[in-house]
């Protein structure tokens, strides 16, 4: 019929008529779907739209709860909308920072010029209930380039201002709850009434947001005490602020002012003054035999460990290099996962009684031949690979499950120094838009995949929540083991990372599930002036993932 459009619902693989400019919330209640979990947004076409959206023309629709990335990224916005509007009502005009995620929430920040009272964030906590039980309406709105432009210039919001107006986009939509009036990059909840599980809490000066498990939304994440990477994310949120680009908007008008190639010189000045820094550490700390270098997918643990083994032999110690890799089981040994496929992220994939008897052998003072693994084969090869310590020796092993304490049970810890390396993003895009630190691990590993194992952005995009998984469960619970955290983040490095990123993802077809996720990196990457690596040393850890270094991989 002329006034009604044809839609498929993914959910139920059904189709259905509905009539034009039906509402996809209208939609879910006229074929009543049926969800796990709270219905929060849902993919169209394989983009995430808010529930508000109208359909004018045939559509397939995906349904989504907050179990779902996207569904949860689209509850926690909202409620980040929700804390700024309760800080604006208690606090008129002071600026809310919702700086980075840590300890399994979001870390904020409020100027008040001093630390909050407990009575204050029990205040904010009270006044966020109050406009959640009001169920006040989201409202998306739209407008061009120069009239949004003077609505945030008169609203003082310069973060806001000087990031669209970089951009250069002809029209931008912003979101307004009740009378406040704020910029996000993704979609909201139709209302606040959705948002019906949350804490805050106080946390080094300022708040902690507490948001629901993605396995089971019914109940908060555990709460993760994280002293040292506070301390990582801390120092550079100081150094990016002292240097005055916190972000996107700042970081884009440096790049106009032709800055970029000093902007590089310090952040690469700056990575090499914390890796000689840890050596130092090492040299200085005595009987050290061991070094334990662990962190998640596309951090830079490989660079690093090279770096590192450049400054370590500045300070008169030779290092030996020690693949964990090779002591992966032979395959058919392998553990299988809850889907029975080979679980190579499991540290019950290494030989960990062979391993532990050859680090012993080793720190003993014997010659011990190393074993090569044969990915090809799938077996433990020994190919004549000896290595003895002497007195000015240490080893330097490199691997996801370095800082997990059953790896190296049997060594003493006296002997061993442990670091953790991650791409902990610092600059955001503005006050209440933080970058995930995932995208920018994402976005390398995309790159890297392309460049040297031949994977598309979409078949790296569709193992990409597997391999979070494995980080979950074997690598960030012992992130806090570390003697030394290094962060692998460039502040120069997502504009760099743009040029190389986005044809790749251009290339993901619009009719798979992958496209949502491309779509949205794309979105986000166009916030971004670029930059060019040209002036980029071939000793950067970004050369791990752009090409053009000088290390041997």
């Amino acid at each position: 019929m002329k006034n009604e459009v044809r839609i498929y619902c993914k959910n139920n693989e059904t189709f259905y008529s509905v009539p034009v400019g039906t509402s996809l919330l209208q939609i879910a209640e006229i074929i009543n779907i049926k969800l796990p979990y709270k219905l929060i947004a849902a993919k169209v076409n394989n983009k995430t739209e808010g529930l508000k959206f109208r359909v004018y023309n045939s559509k397939d629709i995906e349904f989504i709860d907050i179990s779902s990335s996207s569904g949860m990224r689209c509850y926690t916005r909202s409620l980040c909308f929700i804390l700024y509007k309760a800080v604006d009502d208690l606090f008129p005009g002071i600026e809310l920072r919702i700086e980075h995620p840590i300890s399994k929430g979001y870390y904020c920040t409020i100027d008040l010029g001093r630390h909050l009272t407990d009575e204050e964030i029990v205040a904010i906590k009270d006044k966020m209930k109050e406009i959640i039980s009001s169920d006040l309406h989201f409202k998306r709105l739209e407008g061009q380039t120069e009239e949004v432009l003077r609505l945030f210039k008169d609203l003082k919001k310069k973060d806001i201002y000087n990031l669209l107006k970089s951009t250069g986009d002809c029209y931008y939509t912003y979101y307004m709850l009740d009378k406040h009036i704020d910029y996000y990059y993704g979609c909201l909840a139709p209302s606040t009434g959705y948002i019906d599980l949350f804490d805050i809490q106080r946390y080094n000066g300022g708040l902690l947001l507490c948001i629901p498990k993605r396995s089971n939304p019914t109940s908060l994440e555990e709460y993760v005490h994280q002293p040292k990477l506070l301390d990582v994310f801390s120092e550079n949120v100081k150094f990016n602020k002292i240097i005055g680009l916190q972000n996107v908007g700042e970081l884009n008008r440096a790049i106009d002012k032709d800055l970029a190639s000093d902007l590089i010189k310090l952040s690469e000045a700056l990575h090499e003054k914390r890796i000689a820094k840890i050596a130092d550490d090492i040299a200085s700390r005595e009987g050290v035999k061991v070094i334990l270098i662990s962190g998640p997918s596309s951090s830079g643990k490989t660079t690093f460990s090279k770096r590192l083994s450049i400054q370590l032999m500045t300070n008169l110690i030779r290092p030996i290099a020690v693949s964990l890799d090779d002591y992966f089981l032979n395959r058919e040994n392998t553990p299988l996962d809850e889907h029975g496929d080979h679980d190579f992220e499991s540290l019950y994939a290494l030989d960990l009684e062979t391993f532990n008897r050859d680090l012993n052998d080793i720190l003993a003072g014997k010659k011990v031949e190393l074993p090569t693994f044969n990915f090809e084969t799938g077996k433990r090869e020994y190919k004549g690979k000896f290595i003895q310590l002497n007195e000015n020796n240490v080893l330097v092993l490199e691997g996801i499950h370095a800082l997990n304490p059953d790896l190296t049970s049997h060594i003493p810890d006296n002997v061993k120094f442990k670091i953790y390396v991650s791409a902990l993003t610092t600059i955001s895009l503005d006050d209440h838009n933080w970058i995930p630190t995932t995208d920018n691990r994402l976005l390398r590993r995309i790159i890297r995949d392309s460049k040297y194992r031949k994977y598309s952005a979409k078949d790296t995009i569709s193992r990409w929540e597997s391999v979070r998984r494995g980080e979950e469960k074997w690598i960030f619970p012992y992130q806090e083991n570390a003697d030394a955290m290094f962060n692998s983040a460039l502040l120069f490095e997502l504009p760099v990372i743009k040029s190389h990123a986005e044809p790749l993802l251009k290339e993901v077809p619009q009719n798979c599930k992958e496209f949502a996720e491309s779509y949205r990196l794309l979105k986000f990457l166009n916030y971004f002036k670029p930059i060019y690596e040209h002036e980029i040393p071939s000793t950067s850890l970004l050369r791990e993932f752009l090409g053009g270094s000088s290390f041997r991989y």
